[in-house]
């Protein structure tokens, strides 16, 4: 029998599971248990149904045998149907920099004659290998395949013994003090694209044991240790009877509910701090806020505090999780924290909280508009908010330096509300100024956001600014961002309704970002994350969108379900837990949103600093009595009776009398009861923007050479566009462009464009005679060089910044004519790597008194000092002839480290751009 006839076997084996299943509950429930699902569904699409006691996803089924019992038989599809060619590259120090992108290396992984062993011929290091065997139909992956693949590193090797360094095809110098691991990166798991993370693989790290300059490793394709299956059920066990209990006409949902409350009570470590999830301990800033905001500060606010504290430094900072390039200032997303802490006090009324956490926020924050705030476009700069890994959503060619530069809709969003809360908090403690100051910011980051980030024709915001010089938006939405500006009242006007309406929604829920990148694996490309899809429910809410609000509510119930645990993310492409770079079971901020969903969305308590109103929003389809009994709220307790569907309240009654403004009093004790008849009434029509999945094309690679910008051609494109200086200059379907000769100051671009109309995203910034337009200062001219034996350096030498050494610098600068200038510096950071740890360097810059802006250094690199790159370029306008530029260390610029924040400097760039 062939594999693909016994996989087939297994399919139908399972279908007839589920349906024996399906009758035996059906026709034989046990006592107590819930009837038979109604013929009619609750909820359908084409991807699932969803039942009052069950859902159904093709051959699986999940169901609530009571409420404190559910079934499953999901069986997770990941490795089943793999293509046999494995597309791989090598890569030094964890980084894409073998060959060009797109160029990859190709190898058909099918049975060896007689039972040999498969191995790939010795390959090249930079030299494509491709194994030109047609892919035959119907001839898949064989399960626990080994695959030893070979490289050759004896020109690499050679090149480092005649002049110390090697030359990648991008022409960076690869010298041989920074030669540390060679790994495997691929399509097929478990090899991976996640090229920072490879370090973190030890199975793809190859190895030359003999010390012949081949070097190997052997991998096991489609192992049946990776086929994924969740639990077949799940029953209570933990004593929840303490937390609000909820019941319904629909006990599937009352399941999950149980469910949820079970897991964030497990999410409590012994030392009172949340546990992110089952597989991720301790406690990370962005995870416990956005869970706090959802549910955790109703339900669990001692610990809400305790994990909240847990991120603070001794000098009474927030604490910035590590991340891209060393964390802060690279990601600045850590403001989130004061909204968490903000809902804390709204549904404890905790005043001593209140006094504890507002100078946190406010140094925070002071500190922040120093190192992160864009004076010209209002925005903040730094990393999307929790899209915190590179290349799951920024273009491959942008370094920590340019992610900083960055400005993100999502963190733009948590900086805003950040501002509001901390004006909120000044104003009940009589800080009128701070108040004002707050409220001004706050203000400036909305103008700014609507003006900047708004895309008129998508009528949703734009991902980020992002670029060089200059910078331009990126079109794709960005989930998280897009709700935040809903939900914070950042979206003008009508605007909160259009972006729930047209913002792209997939078959399994909002996706992080639409549409996907290409050659990246599922995370947070290509993925749903349901604490966003929780968010996203609470905005569709918020404006009375009741197609997005109820989809919301079953795009958080299917994975659940079906996978008998609340896990971080699934695929957005075909609903699956598996095939995700990471993944955890018990996760907080999904288990949160699921909670989060019940008390903000269907019951719509709207807590305020001195009431909670009552704003429900329970779809027709949901339609029936409800009750959350045993809500604490402050000094009451609350048993809450909800019958009807739609917004709108006909009658609200607390004990019995009339409750005017649907509103309880903060200062309200002891048990009540609360009773909420709903009107009945249909909410207006409403829709959502349902998109098929989608891939953009690839960033194009392009050079220029001789006058003319070229690159090669892009998969998929049908037109290219070029931009200049971030503004539209041509569209064209060749691959190169003839730049004019002698004009200003030119920063060129080309996005490539597919048959659809989606756009990759814009290309490496390339500066056409770029000589013309720069001069360079050596930094050793303006302090002691450093007398380490780093290499690469340009001029007689480099000097060393650190928290003892330098701490000011003055450099002096002469340029020809006055205008605005772009400065950089060429540097080096190798205290760790680029996509985590907490060691960027930072350091403020002035010409006199006049603050100019920060200069950020992150790292490179785990002890790569000869590798070198540039800082963030400052827009700054000299006068004619010298001047003197000082770049100090400045209390605002201390790092996530504390004791280490370092670099050490080449070369301070001017570009003249005006």
């Amino acid at each position: 029998m062939s594999r693909l006839s016994c996989f087939t076997g297994f399919l139908l084996g399972l279908g007839f599971l589920a349906a024996c299943q399906m009758t035996k509950s059906t026709s034989s429930p046990t006592a107590g248990a819930p009837a038979a699902a109604p013929a009619a569904p609750v909820w359908q699409s084409a991807a699932y149904t969803v039942y009052r006691d069950s859902l159904v996803q093709g051959r699986f089924t999940a169901r609530a045998l009571s409420r404190q019992v559910l079934t499953s038989n999901y069986q997770s599809p990941a490795n089943a149907f793999q293509s046999p060619q494995v597309s791989f590259k090598f890569s030094i120090n964890g980084k894409d920099n073998e060959m060009p992108p797109g160029q990859d290396h190709l190898f058909l992984a099918l049975p060896a004659a007689g039972g040999a062993a498969l191995e790939t011929p010795v390959i090249v290091f930079g030299q494509q290998s491709v194994d030109k065997r047609p892919v035959p139909a119907n001839q898949y992956l064989a399960p626990n395949t080994p695959l030893t693949i070979r490289l050759d590193l004896r020109p690499m090797l050679a090149a480092f013994k005649k002049q110390g360094y090697y030359t990648l095809y991008n022409g960076q110098k690869l010298y041989q003090a920074d030669f540390k691991h060679v790994f495997l990166a691929g399509n097929t798991a478990p090899l991976s694209w996640d090229f920072d993370n490879l370090i973190n693989k030890p199975p793809l790290e190859l190895k030359d044991p003999d010390g012949n300059g081949i070097y190997e490793t052997t991998v096991v394709l489609n192992a049946h240790s990776d086929q994924k299956s969740t639990a077949a059920r799940w029953q209570a066990t933990l004593d929840v009877s303490a937390l609000p209990q909820l019941t319904s006409d629909f006990p599937l949902l009352d399941a999950l509910y149980n469910m949820a409350l079970e897991e964030a009570k497990r999410a409590v470590e012994p030392d009172g701090t949340f546990r992110t999830g089952q597989e991720w301990a301790g406690v990370w800033t962005r995870d416990i806020s956005y869970s706090i905001i959802l549910s955790q500060a109703l339900l669990q606010p001692e610990a809400a505090k305790t994990s909240l504290l847990r991120k603070v430094t001794p000098e009474g900072r927030i604490i910035q999780d590590t991340g891209t390039g060393g964390a802060y200032p690279v990601s600045t997303d850590r403001i989130i924290w004061a909204t968490a802490a903000w809902e804390i006090y709204l549904s404890t009324g905790d005043e001593a909280w209140l006094r504890q956490v507002y100078p946190i926020i406010r140094r925070t924050i002071e500190d922040d508009e120093q190192v992160a705030y864009d004076a010209q476009t209002s925005l903040v700069r730094g990393e999307s908010s929790f899209l915190d890994w590179r290349e799951q959503t920024y273009p491959k060619w942008m370094q920590p330096a340019d992610i900083y530069q960055s400005e993100n809709l999502g963190t733009n969003a948590a900086h805003y509300q950040g501002n509001i809360v901390l004006g909120l908090m000044a104003e009940k403690l009589g800080e009128t100024a701070v108040a004002r100051d707050a409220q001004a910011r706050a203000a400036r980051i909305r103008q700014g956001i609507n003006q900047h980030l708004w895309l008129e024709d998508k009528g949703y915001y734009g991902q980020f600014r992002y670029g060089r010089v200059h910078q331009q938006v990126s079109p794709k939405a960005e989930a998280l961002g897009e709700t935040l500006a809903v939900l914070f009242g950042m979206a003008e006007g009508s605007r909160a309704s259009t972006v729930v309406a047209r913002t792209p929604v997939m078959d399994y829920g909002v996706p992080c970002i639409y549409p996907q990148i290409s050659g990246i694996p599922p995370y947070h490309n290509n993925a749903v994350w349901p604490f966003v899809q929780s968010y996203w429910g609470l905005a569709a809410a918020k404006v009375g969108n009741e197609t997005a609000f109820l989809e919301s509510l079953m795009a958080v119930a299917r994975p659940a379900a079906l996978f008998l645990t609340n896990k971080e993310n699934f695929v957005a492409s075909n609903g699956d837990f598996a095939g995700t770079q990471i993944n955890s079971s018990n996760m907080l901020w999904s288990l949160s949103g699921a909670l989060g969903l019940v008390y903000k969305g269907l019951f719509g308590m709207d807590f305020q600093p001195s009431q909670l109103t009552f704003r429900p929003f329970v779809p027709q389809a949901l339609a029936g009595t409800r009750r959350l009994s045993n809500f604490r709220y402050r000094g009451a307790v609350l048993d809450i009776e909800m019958t009807g569907f739609g917004q709108g309240i006909q009658r609200i009654t607390l004990d019995g009398q009339p409750l005017p403004e649907a509103t309880l009093p903060a200062t309200l004790t002891g048990a009540h009861t609360v009773r909420i008849e709903l009107a009945n009434t249909p909410p207006p029509a409403s829709s959502q923007n349902k998109v098929a999945h989608h891939v953009a094309p690839p960033t194009p690679a392009v050079r220029y050479t001789a006058g003319t910008l070229a690159w090669p051609a892009v998969e998929g494109a049908r037109a290219y566009q070029v931009l200049r200086n971030g503004q539209f200059a041509a569209r064209t379907t060749e691959t190169s462009y003839p730049v004019p000769a002698g004009q200003p100051f030119s920063e060129y671009q080309v996005v490539a464009i597919d048959a659809q109309g989606f756009e990759s995203f814009a290309s490496e910034p390339v500066l056409p005679e770029a000589a013309r337009y720069t001069q360079v200062v050596e930094i050793e001219a303006a302090a002691p060089q450093s007398t380490k034996a780093y290499k690469g350096y340009q001029g007689k030498g480099f000097v060393e910044i650190s928290k003892t050494m330098n701490r000011r610098l003055a450099v002096p600068v002469s340029v020809p004519a006055a205008g605005v200038y772009a400065l950089d510096f060429r540097y080096a950071n190798g205290n760790g790597p680029i996509n985590t740890s907490n060691k960027c360097a930072i350091r403020t810059l002035r010409l006199g008194t006049q603050l100019l802006g920060t200069v950020v250094l992150p790292q490179r690199g785990v002890d790569e000092w000869s590798n070198w790159g540039y800082s963030n370029p400052l827009m700054v306008r000299l006068p004619r002839g010298k001047s003197v530029l000082t770049l100090t260390l400045d209390p605002a610029n201390e790092n996530m480290n504390g004791a280490v924040n370092e670099a050490i400097l080449d070369q301070l760039r001017l570009i003249r751009v005006q």
